[in-house]
């Protein structure tokens, strides 16, 4: 039997909806961790590596993830951020995707970590900066927290997008940082 043309829209209705109802959703990664990078040297001015105490948290950063199978690592194209993923990426037999950051470009950067953070499964962690990270936390679905001090490295956020209401923590790894400054964490 053959449909009647006046049925046809509405088959065709049915038959999109029922395509987009049970297409799989987009992938999310199941948690993303954020971090500042670790302590830097004040030479060379334009991209500095890390002080050995930058080093030893970037060390201290690789044991704390080191059992949550995090298999996408994201930086900048600073020295700094690599250096600081750099420990738990050699142990994974991962290479980082650095994203770029330019000057005065922080908003669009902010956008693209988070596209691409959006575009990875699993678990992935974010190295960025003071101004950065958690601008991304909340470009993320994260809340709203200020910029990380110039003085603190310590902080690390988790979060698990793709949810109604993403869910976070926060804790601390490495040294303590100084005493935060006014305003921000």
């Amino acid at each position: 039997m053959k449909p009647s043309s006046a049925l046809l829209p509405t088959l065709f209705t049915a038959g999109l909806l029922t395509a987009a109802l049970c297409a799989p959703a987009a992938a999310l990664p199941e948690l993303v961790v954020l971090v500042r990078h670790a302590e830097r040297a004040t030479e060379p001015v334009g991209n500095p590596a890390l002080t050995p105490a930058g080093e030893q948290r970037a060390q201290a950063l690789a044991q704390a993830l080191a059992g949550l199978r995090v298999n996408a690592i994201l930086t900048t194209q600073f020295r700094r951020t690599q250096d600081t993923a750099a420990p738990l990426a050699r142990a994974l037999g991962i290479q980082s995707q650095a994203i770029e950051a330019r000057r005065g470009g922080a908003a669009e950067h902010v956008r693209a970590v988070a596209d691409a953070v959006r575009a990875q499964t699993g678990v992935v962690l974010v190295v960025g900066h003071s101004n950065t990270v958690t601008a991304v936390l909340a470009e993320l679905g994260g809340p709203r927290l200020a910029e990380i001090c110039e003085t603190s490295f310590q902080h690390a956020f988790l979060l698990q997008p793709g949810t109604p209401a993403p869910r976070w923590a926060q804790f601390s790894y490495g040294a303590p940082s100084g005493a935060p400054e006014a305003g921000c964490l």
